[in-house]
């Protein structure tokens, strides 16, 4: 059982977007146009590097409680985790109850020395929420994808760009994506995903 975070540590840290929340209540739109954001805080993230056909991969599962995901776009549930595909032997870990040096010592636990890399980098991203029947056109605004659902399916994440910032857009539920970016670019597509959603709070109000 991969141990939970120590919430009387976890309450002194300052999140990326925070200065934020408030500009992102403001912004929220309800009814038929409804869209809002959020910004979900302190998820863990953890890189895994692991060689394709490597014998870890099996150990690295049963820690997990999912296969590593196999194909593009493949977003894997284990216990108390996601496993996010990057790349043929690359995937992002996302946890929102592990801390990610438990996360990461025990994922350290499952690799051969010098054949894998695991490294926190819960620091180096934060997660917005996109929501509402509108979170898609807002989306489309500055997202390359085809977003249409059946081509961007639910539970399904990629790398991509939004307002030219690169992100991890993954599409959780019907109306609702996490949107992954660096933490440097938080304030700038928080601002931006702010200002996409304006056009909705007109509509929903005329």
């Amino acid at each position: 059982m991969i141990e939970p975070i120590d919430k009387k540590t976890s309450d002194l840290r300052v999140s990326p977007a925070q200065h934020l929340h408030g500009d992102f209540l403001v912004a929220g739109v309800t009814g038929a146009f409804g869209v809002r954001v959020r910004e979900e805080q302190f998820l863990t993230m953890v890189s895994l590097r692991v060689p394709v056909g490597s014998a870890d991969r099996d150990r690295l599962a049963q820690i997990l409680g999912a296969e590593l995901p196999a194909r593009c776009g493949e977003v894997a549930t284990g216990h108390d985790v996601v496993v996010m595909w990057l790349s043929p032997d690359e995937y992002l870990v996302i946890s929102q109850s592990v801390a990610g040096s438990t996360l990461a010592s025990y994922l350290r636990a499952g690799v051969s020395e010098g054949a894998a890399a695991v490294v926190d980098l819960s620091a180096n991203r934060t997660t917005l929420r996109l929501e509402g029947p509108s979170a898609q056109a807002v989306l489309e605004k500055g997202c390359p994808l085809d977003l249409h659902p059946r081509t961007f399916a639910t539970g399904t994440a990629f790398a991509t760009n939004i307002g030219r910032v690169p992100v991890l857009l993954w599409k959780v539920d019907t109306d609702s994506y996490r949107i992954l970016p660096r933490a440097s670019y938080a304030d700038y597509l928080g601002r931006w995903l702010i200002d996409a959603m304006a056009e909705f709070k007109v509509l929903g109000s005329g």
